[in-house]
């Protein structure tokens, strides 16, 4: 797979913009879009190498242009495991943000929550992960010209962003929870007792992204934050059977406050 391709491929579309952070906007949260002024549109199959969206609610566009200051670089949906990508794949864009000169990584997700505490359209700060249901995004040669073989994965997720993140999706929504996220396989929404086993492991919410991005964001040096939108509350919680509907519906119903609290975030960098 040819990073630079993409890169340079990405370059000659968006002339002088050079964009310092990247987001990337997960299941049924790409009304974001409508706020980056000044866009430029990439589909993501004219891009060399760049995997292409196949689940509804991810467009498969990559969104250049300005958040109030700002030059950011969008992901208007994201490709994942399930869909029969191997993690290369998966997380090819981030090693290309990376060459564009992108410093700054924001993820997004649709999750189940697992703690008993949260409730369907809670967001929640992502501080930390479990990612050994799937194999690791940086199995096979290393790069070296992104990072070393044995990267460090103490603090993945930064502390000062964690602590800014809650306190505008607080101001937004009266309440801003935090946790552990857990990135599983899929593409079946998991079994009442899966979820009790990751309860016990101390995850607060799951699902089927993210983390793989997060691993090579942090093994390319990028300054990471995450956020989870809890779209339904995970499996045997609730006396109610699980539906992609969920997901689409909730964030649909939320879509306002996650525009107004990534839009402020933004403009804190």
């Amino acid at each position: 797979m040819n990073y630079q391709k993409a890169a340079d491929y990405i370059k000659e579309k968006i002339g002088d913009k050079k964009p310092e952070i990247a987001i990337i906007l997960g299941s049924g949260l790409g009304v974001l879009s409508e706020d980056i002024k000044d866009k430029i549109v990439i589909n993501y199959k004219d891009i060399p190498d760049f995997p292409v969206s196949t689940v509804e609610g991810h467009k498969g566009e990559l969104l250049i242009g300005n958040i109030g200051e700002k030059t950011i670089i969008a992901m208007n949906g994201r490709v994942h495991y399930y869909e029969g990508y191997d993690l290369s794949q998966v997380t090819f864009p981030i090693r290309v943000f990376s060459l564009l000169g992108v410093k700054n990584l924001i993820l997004t997700n649709a999750s189940g929550g697992i703690n008993t505490n949260f409730r369907a359209g809670d967001f929640m700060v992502i501080n930390d992960h479990i990612s050994f249901f799937t194999e690791s995004a940086l199995r096979g040669k290393n790069d070296d010209t992104f990072g070393p073989r044995f990267p460090d994965m103490s603090q993945v997720y930064d502390k000062e962003l964690i602590v800014k993140l809650k306190e505008i999706v607080k101001k937004h929504t009266g309440r801003a929870c935090e946790g552990v996220y857990a990135c599983l396989k899929g593409p079946t929404f998991e079994t009442p007792a899966e979820i009790r086993a990751l309860r016990t492991l101390g995850v607060d919410a799951v699902g089927l992204s993210t983390v793989p991005e997060a691993v090579i964001a942090n093994h390319c040096g990028l300054r990471i934050s995450a956020i989870s939108c809890i779209t339904n509350m995970a499996a045997g919680i609730l006396d109610e059977k699980l539906s992609y509907d969920d997901v689409k519906n909730t964030a649909e119903k939320v879509k306002g406050d996650f525009r107004n609290i990534i839009k402020e975030y933004i403009c804190t960098y």
